[in-house]
């Protein structure tokens, strides 16, 4: 999956949407489906260190338009398995170093499209060895996770070890209750969350935290009203969702703030209407493909995070998606 932007640019600057703009969901097919054909263009190869990312953003929101069999299955699954190493974890490509985030988007392939079996049939090595890879990137003492062998410490990495370990059947394999302290820790007075211990809340940030207490079923730890209170200050008068204060709106953020939302149960303290009308006014109506904000080039991130937006705002013509 080929991570180039454009060639088709996000419409509709500003002002009300349009009678005739709809979702157009049979161009944003063919826009995912066309990526990886532009194997002639630098930026694809300049972008090889995300090719699994794009793999799962792009399989994802060809779930989310109704076309699971968008791409090819067995071709999905080999490319995933060949960005395996023998240690258990995924690079980003053949060749990549192994890495949390890339073993993150394997496991959610393969469990996309009913192939976490081929991980003890075909893989170099299996379920347990891919889950022991995980489990040997936290530390025990603070209870955070690394993302490589190399340490750095991230609250993504936290929610990336709940998420792969809990679909593999295998989270009693780490320490969940460390791994809560851990987050909590991460904890700030405006009720959100940061990278590490003391750093400032950011909605991609608070969606780890809230998705990894999720997962662990400890959501009685956050103050929901208050951080509820400091996600919907997110949404600006275009409708759009910012990451933190005095940012541009960035429709990727439809994503971590809304599940965030949806998660504490208070999706209902943002205007739904705006930010749907702000999604659609990103897209590229006739080429496919969603911008990051009106007037920008499309790429396949802020496709997917755009499509997972509209589905848990329950836009019609899209499948329902889990927040965490």
């Amino acid at each position: 999956m080929s991570l180039v932007s454009g060639p088709g640019k996000g419409g509709h600057v500003a002002g009300a949407v349009p009678n005739e703009l709809r979702l157009v969901i049979d161009n944003h097919v063919s826009y995912i489906q066309s990526l990886d054909t532009r194997k002639d263009e630098l930026e694809y190869w300049l972008t090889e260190h995300l090719r699994l990312n794009g793999v799962y953003w792009g399989l994802t929101a060809l779930h989310l338009l109704g076309h699971p069999n968008g791409l090819p299955r067995d071709k999905t699954i080999d490319f995933v398995l060949s960005c395996q190493h023998d240690n258990g974890g995924f690079g980003a490509a053949p060749g990549h170093d192994a890495h949390m985030l890339y073993t993150v988007s394997a496991v959610q392939i393969l469990a996309t499209v009913d192939a976490l079996d081929d991980l003890d049939k075909r893989a170099k090595v299996g379920k347990e060895k891919v889950g022991k890879y995980i489990a040997n990137l936290q530390d025990l003492n603070t209870g955070s996770f690394a993302g490589d062998e190399w340490g750095e410490m991230d609250t993504r990495f936290v929610f990336g070890a709940f998420l792969a370990l809990s679909l593999m059947n295998l989270l009693d394999t780490i320490d969940v209750s460390k791994a809560v302290a851990y987050i909590q820790a991460c904890a700030n007075f405006d009720g959100g969350y940061g990278v590490s211990p003391g750093a400032e809340s950011h909605s991609g940030q608070i969606y780890t935290c809230v998705g990894a207490l999720t997962i662990a079923g400890r959501l009685d730890l956050v103050d929901k009203d208050r951080l509820g209170g400091w996600l919907s200050e997110r949404q600006l008068p275009n409708g759009g969702l910012n990451g933190r204060p005095e940012k541009l709106e960035d429709v990727c953020y439809s994503w971590w703030v809304v599940s965030s939302l949806a998660m504490i149960d208070r999706i209902h303290w943002i205007d739904r209407n705006k930010l749907s009308a702000f999604i659609l006014r990103c897209q590229d109506t006739d080429k496919g493909g969603i911008s990051d904000r009106p007037g920008d080039m499309v790429d396949v991130f802020h496709t997917h995070f755009g499509l997972a937006g509209l589905s848990l705002l329950n836009y019609p013509g899209l499948e329902p998606v889990d927040p965490a």
